[in-house]
C-alpha cells in the first residue's frame, strides 16, 4: 500500500510539473491553416497580417511567386504557401486572399495561407521535433510539432524557408505515409526551391522596370533621377505598378511621362499658394538675426509663387526689409509678371491684404512690388547675390543634370546664412549631410546641421 501511495504521489508530482511548464509560455505564434490542417510560425517573424486580391504579375517567376504587391509603398514579393508546398487550394467567392506579411532578416514578404487562426502561448519544451509523417511538407521546413489544446499545429521553420543559402538536398518524405495519415498529396520528389531566391528576382525585376522608368522620365521629360528624387521615384512606382502590370508599366510617350509625373509636383505650382500650403511654409520660416530678409527665387514663372511668398514673408517679418531676387530662364514669363493684374476673388485671403484696386482689376500695392526683383536669369550661371536668409527653388533641381544638381546645390551651401532655410520641391531632398530636413509632406525644407 505504502508503495501505491508514493507511486500516485510521484506521478501527481510528475502530472503537475507538466501543468507547470504547460501554463509557461515563452514562444507565441500566429496560427492559420493550409489545405486543412493547423500551422504555426513565429509572431516575432510576422509584421501585420491582411487581405488583398491585386498582385502584379512576374513574368518568369517560379509558380507559388504570385507576383508584387504594394504595401504602403513597398513592393514586396508575394508567394503563396500552398503552391510552395503543393498543398490545394480553396477558392474564396470575394478572390481576397489571407496574407501573413513576414519580416525575415531585412527582407519583407507577403505569404498567402487559407485562414489566419489566432495567436498561440506555448512553452517551447513541449515542441516535438519533425516527423517524416507530415509528408505533405518537407520535413526541412518545419522546426517543430505542438499540441495545445487538442490541436496538432505544424510549427514552420520560416528562416529556412527564405533563407537564400544553398542547401543540400533533403529526401522527401514517404509518399504513402503522408497520403495515408493526411489524405493530402505526397511532397514533390524534387527539392523545393528557395523562396528568397524568387523573391530577389522579384525585386530584380522591379529594379529594372525602375531603370527602364528612369531613362524613359529622362528622354521625355529631361527628368534627371538622382538622390534628390530617388525615393520620391521608388514610391511612386509602387504606385504606379499597383495599377499596371507587363507592358503597361512602361512610359510610351510624353502623356504616359506626365501622368507618372503628376504626383511629384509641389502643391500650387503656376497659381497662387493656397491658405492652407501658405501657412504650412510660414510656419518653417526661422528666425532671423537680422532685419535684412535676402531670399533667392530660382525658376519664378510668371511670378504667382513669388507675389506668394512675398505676402507670406511680410507676414512673417513684420519689420524686415525685404528683398527677393526672382528668376527664371523663360524671358516671356518673367516679363509679364510685373504687370500682373487680378481679379480679386482668385486671390488667397492672405494676399488681400497687399492688394490695390486700379482700373482693369487688382496688382499688388508698391511695398510688395518694390520688395521684388524679377530677372531673366539662368540658374547654371554665376549670380553675384548676397547671402541669403533662404532660397526657394522648387521642382527645379530634378530637371538638371546630375552634375549641375552637385554644382546648384553646392552653390546653396555657399550663399546661405548659417541660419538660413533651403525649400525644395515636395519630393526632392538635400543629399548633402550638411543639411536636415525640417519640412513635412507638403513642404520640402532643410537647414544646416
Amino acid at each position: 500500500m505504502a508503495a501505491i501511495i508514493k507511486d500516485l504521489a510521484q506521478l501527481n508530482a510528475e502530472l503537475q510539473e507538466q501543468k507547470d511548464r504547460a501554463d509557461t509560455v515563452d514562444f507565441k505564434m500566429v496560427t492559420f491553416s493550409l489545405g486543412g490542417k493547423d500551422y504555426g510560425v513565429d509572431i516575432m517573424n510576422v509584421k501585420e497580417i491582411a487581405k488583398a486580391d491585386k498582385f502584379t504579375f512576374v513574368p518568369n517567376a517560379a509558380s507559388f511567386v504570385r507576383g508584387v504587391y504594394n504595401l504602403r509603398g513597398d513592393i514586396i514579393p508575394i508567394i503563396d504557401l500552398r503552391l510552395f508546398f503543393h498543398i490545394p487550394q480553396d477558392r474564396k467567392a470575394d478572390g481576397l486572399e489571407n496574407m501573413l506579411i513576414l519580416s525575415i532578416e531585412d527582407r519583407v514578404y507577403g505569404t498567402i495561407v487559407d485562414k489566419i487562426d489566432k495567436v498561440v502561448g506555448i512553452n517551447t519544451e513541449n515542441i516535438q521535433p519533425p516527423h517524416p509523417i507530415f509528408g505533405d511538407i518537407n520535413i526541412k521546413f518545419i522546426s517543430g510539432v505542438v499540441e495545445k489544446q487538442g490541436d496538432l499545429y505544424v510549427i514552420l521553420d520560416v528562416i529556412r524557408i527564405f533563407s537564400q543559402k544553398k542547401e543540400e538536398e533533403v529526401k522527401p518524405a514517404s509518399a504513402s505515409i503522408g497520403a495515408a495519415i493526411f489524405g493530402a498529396p505526397a511532397a514533390a520528389d524534387a527539392v523545393q526551391p528557395s523562396a528568397a531566391e524568387d523573391a530577389a528576382a522579384v525585386a530584380a525585376f522591379a529594379d529594372t522596370n525602375i531603370g527602364f522608368i528612369k531613362e524613359s522620365l529622362l528622354a521625355l521629360r529631361k527628368f534627371h533621377p538622382t538622390g534628390v528624387n530617388e525615393e520620391w521615384i521608388r514610391k511612386r512606382f509602387a504606385d504606379w505598378s499597383g495599377t499596371r502590370s507587363g507592358e503597361e508599366l512602361q512610359l510610351k510617350n510624353e502623356r504616359d511621362a506626365d501622368e507618372y509625373l503628376s504626383s511629384f509636383y509641389s502643391p500650387d505650382a503656376g497659381r497662387f499658394w493656397s491658405d492652407d500650403y501658405a501657412s504650412a511654409v510660414k510656419s518653417y520660416l526661422p528666425e532671423l538675426s537680422s532685419n535684412n530678409v535676402q531670399v533667392w527665387d530660382i525658376g519664378c514663372g510668371k511670378g504667382y509663387e513669388t507675389f506668394s511668398f512675398a505676402c507670406i514673408l511680410k507676414t512673417r517679418y513684420p519689420d524686415g526689409h525685404i528683398k527677393i531676387w526672382a528668376n527664371d530662364n523663360d524671358i516671356m514669363a518673367i516679363s509679364q509678371a510685373t504687370n500682373m493684374v487680378f481679379d480679386l476673388e482668385d486671390v488667397p485671403e492672405y494676399c488681400k491684404g497687399f492688394m490695390i484696386k486700379g482700373r482693369t482689376g487688382y496688382s499688388f500695392n508698391q511695398a510688395v512690388k518694390d520688395s521684388i526683383v524679377f530677372e531673366y536669369h539662368d540658374v547654371l550661371n554665376d549670380n553675384p547675390l548676397p547671402d541669403l536668409d533662404i532660397i526657394l527653388a522648387r521642382d527645379i533641381v530634378s530637371f538638371l543634370q546630375p552634375q549641375d544638381q552637385i554644382k546648384v546645390l553646392s552653390g546653396f551651401g555657399e550663399k546661405l546664412k548659417d541660419r538660413g532655410i533651403v525649400f525644395l520641391g515636395r519630393n526632392e531632398v538635400m543629399s548633402d549631410d550638411s543639411y536636415r530636413a525640417v519640412g513635412n509632406e507638403l513642404v520640402s525644407a532643410f537647414v544646416r546641421n
